[in-house]
């Protein structure tokens, strides 16, 4: 599920975010999915800014002035 579980981390590591859940009020496996799912929303947001616009659909109008633009 998560790609770095507790038994990944190093003791420094396990303390540190042991400290950061404790401060938040919270265990630390309940720390590190919210961190881990933060991440993920993060990535996913990132992800969709860098997907190009849809192009937007030619309209009466817009096909109107392009055809004006055209040289007879």
């Amino acid at each position: 599920m998560s790609t770095k579980t507790s038994k990944t981390l190093t003791e420094g590591q396990r303390a540190y975010e042991a400290k950061r859940a404790a401060k938040a009020g919270m265990s630390l496996e309940k720390w590190l999915n919210a961190k881990q799912r933060d991440q993920e929303a993060e990535a996913r947001a990132r992800q969709k800014a860098a997907e190009p616009p849809k192009p937007k659909k030619n309209t009466l109008f817009s096909r109107l002035m392009e055809r004006a633009q055209k040289p007879l």
